[in-house]
C-alpha cells in the first residue's frame, strides 16, 4: 500500500481549489486534477475516495479553517459593539489574505455540497455567534431580530465593500480601494441600524 505524501496532498488541494474556482464543479475532474498536478490518478485515490468525497474534504477543510479565523481574539461575552467590530476584522482579513479559499467556499456554498460542508464546518461557530448574539440581545445592546436579518444587515455591507476591494471597481466601474475610513463609516451604520 503506498504512503500518503503529505506535501503532494497540499499540492493537490491547492490544485483543485484553483480548479474548482476556474473551471466550477461540472468541469473539474479527477483526470485533469490529475494531469495538472503532475501524478497518477491513482495517487489521488490515495488521499480521497473520488471526486464528490475531495470537493467534500477540501469544502469542509476551507469552512474549518474560516470559522477558526473568525473567533480569533473574539470571545461571546464581548460587548455587541466589540465583538462585531472584531469580526469584520477577522472576515477582512481572511478574505483579503485567501482570494481563492474564499472563492471556492462560494461557489461551493451555492451547490449541492452546501449543506454537507456547512454542517461539518459551522458545529462550533454556530455555538459561539448564538451565544454572542444572545448575550448583546439579553444586555440591550442589539435589538432582537430573527438571524437572516442580523446577518444581512450585520455583514452584508462588509462583504459588498470586500467584493468591490477584490474587483477593484464599484458600480459603474468606478476604480475602488478599501479604506479604514470607508469601512469605518459602514461599520458604524451598521450598529446604528442594530442597536437600540
Amino acid at each position: 500500500m503506498r504512503t500518503r505524501d503529505t506535501n503532494k496532498e497540499e499540492i493537490v488541494k491547492q490544485k483543485a481549489i484553483e480548479m474548482l474556482v476556474k473551471l466550477g464543479i461540472e468541469g473539474f475532474s479527477m483526470n485533469r486534477l490529475a494531469k495538472e498536478c503532475g501524478i497518477s490518478v491513482a495517487t489521488l485515490y490515495i488521499y480521497y475516495s473520488d471526486k464528490e468525497d475531495l470537493i467534500l474534504k477540501i469544502g469542509t477543510e476551507i469552512g474549518q479553517v474560516f470559522f477558526k479565523e473568525m473567533t480569533r481574539d473574539f470571545t461571546p461575552d464581548m460587548s455587541f459593539r466589540e465583538g462585531l467590530l472584531k469580526q469584520w476584522e477577522n472576515r477582512s482579513r481572511f478574505v483579503m489574505q485567501n482570494p481563492e479559499k474564499v472563492a471556492c467556499w462560494d461557489l461551493l456554498g451555492h451547490s449541492t455540497y452546501r449543506d454537507s460542508i456547512l454542517d461539518e464546518s459551522l458545529l462550533d461557530f454556530k455555538t459561539t455567534m448564538g451565544t454572542f448574539v444572545n448575550n448583546a440581545v439579553a444586555k440591550k445592546e442589539l435589538l432582537p431580530i430573527n438571524k437572516e436579518v442580523f446577518w444581512s444587515i450585520a455583514y452584508g455591507p462588509l462583504y459588498t465593500l470586500l467584493r468591490f476591494e477584490n474587483e477593484g471597481k464599484s458600480f459603474g466601474g468606478n476604480p475602488f480601494k478599501l479604506t479604514p475610513e470607508t469601512t469605518n463609516a459602514a461599520f458604524e451604520l451598521v450598529i446604528k441600524a442594530l442597536t437600540p
